[in-house]
């Protein structure tokens, strides 16, 4: 039987054999010099600047990503990894009370900037129950021996139900399987080290992953098409149906559902229920007796429009909301949603009437405007280009709150033709 204290020293030596046989198989490092976080005033940007924990948006499925970067992690003797557990707990506050997924890069981890085994059983007691009830999964992705032996020391800690939750995923290809790959801030250090493994893999260079192009969408597609495109298709409906027909349930069953909008449902049913949408076939919530799942559809169905409702103009004028003095807030939002085209307007208006709807009933269903701008500020803007950053979630989140919260004073004035209201 191994001794733990042999499994550590073991862990110690495969670290340094695997640095040995990275630098034959990369070649010279290329280190990111811009930080990821700009904001001084960050409590944590100490921390944040380096960018070793993004948070960036939710899967097709209504899950938190959230990416921990080994490759950007500094020298020990540059951070102060008591201040980096902080920092994680400070971020996964934000989400825990929701269902989440982590994806872990563990290329780039080096005896130099490794956390020491003893922070990492920290680490681990500290995260307790509040922080692994909602995680759903954790992928590891170019996993090492290290990473074996490191698990084996942990073991004893680790509960059976945990260890399900862990997927070790060889290659970037492979996480297209399980979450929303376009979605994933990777590292540059990570695609290029991952571009040496299959090509070391196949013998010869190898092409970059790429997406098959789309299939022409069906007449009746509801998914992953343009506002445009379903309102061609679907002539006498305003609100596109999906929406209509989810907030109609909603407002029905759900308004006073304790944590609405925070839950996950079944891959497999919400792909099956996304499917008869696509279709054009009727979609009955009510045979399958639980409100997440229309939930789970309307934010699906705003992640996968392929521009966000808010439009990709606004995306920087938005991130412009944290310089206005906090009296003006509320009008420069305005004036923001007033210059959006009409029919994203129209939509935008009936959804948020919605959502001031859910948040009058916080009380009960612990949903408050940050509560619910925390859950859809990154399902109604992202940018044009890349995903959205952590450091980028903040005034998007703002800017989705004032919207809920002042919601008549937002959406008073203007009042297209045809609009119609929930």
């Amino acid at each position: 039987m191994i001794s733990t204290a042999d499994l550590e020293q073991l862990a110690e030596i495969e670290i340094q054999r695997e640095e040995e046989e990275q630098q034959c198989l990369d070649g010279p490092q290329i280190h990111p010099t811009s930080n990821y976080c700009s904001d001084t005033s960050h409590p944590f940007y100490d921390v944040a600047r380096h960018g070793i924990i993004q948070v960036t948006g939710d899967d097709n499925y209504g899950r938190k990503l959230i990416i921990f970067s080994s490759c950007n992690l500094p020298p020990s003797h540059q951070l102060n990894h008591h201040r980096l557990l902080e920092y994680m707990k400070y971020t996964l506050d934000q989400y825990v009370e929701m269902d989440y997924i982590v994806v872990y890069f563990h290329y780039g981890l080096k005896s130099h900037n490794k956390p020491s085994l003893r922070w990492l059983r920290e680490a681990y007691n500290e995260f307790d129950r509040k922080y692994k009830k909602n995680l759903k999964a954790l992928y590891v992705v170019h996993p090492t021996n290290f990473i074996r032996i490191v698990w084996n020391i942990f073991k004893p800690l680790i509960s059976h139900k945990f260890g399900k939750k862990l997927t070790y995923v060889n290659y970037l290809a492979e996480l297209r399987e399980h979450l929303n790959y376009d979605q994933l801030i990777i590292p540059p250090d990570v695609l290029r080290h991952d571009e040496r493994l299959r090509a070391a893999q196949k013998g010869g260079p190898s092409p970059s992953v790429k997406t098959p192009p789309p299939r022409p969408p069906l007449p009746t597609q509801q998914f992953g098409v343009s506002l445009q495109y379903i309102r061609e298709k679907n002539k006498e409906a305003v609100i596109p149906p999906v929406i209509s027909q989810t907030v109609t349930y909603l407002k029905e069953r759900g308004l006073r559902t304790e944590g609405i909008f925070r839950r996950s449902a079944r891959v497999q049913l919400i792909k099956d229920i996304q499917k008869l949408y696509n279709l054009g076939k009727p979609v009955s919530f009510e045979q399958y007796g639980d409100v997440h799942v229309p939930a789970v559809i309307l934010k699906t169905f705003l992640r996968e429009l392929p521009e966000p409702l808010l439009t990709f103009p606004v995306y920087d004028q938005v991130q412009g909301i944290v310089r206005v003095e906090s009296s003006l807030r509320v009008t420069r939002c305005k004036e923001i949603v007033e210059s959006l085209p009409e029919h994203n307007f129209i939509v935008l208006k009936y959804l948020l009437s919605f959502l001031h709807m859910v948040s009058l009933e916080s009380i009960i269903n612990k949903m408050s405007p940050s509560n619910l701008a925390c859950v859809f500020g990154v399902n109604l803007l992202w940018p044009a280009q890349g995903s959205v950053s952590l450091h980028a979630l903040t005034p998007i989140n703002i800017f989705t709150e004032i919207l809920i919260e002042h919601y008549d004073n937002v959406f008073s004035s203007r009042c297209p033709p045809g609009q119609v209201m929930p």
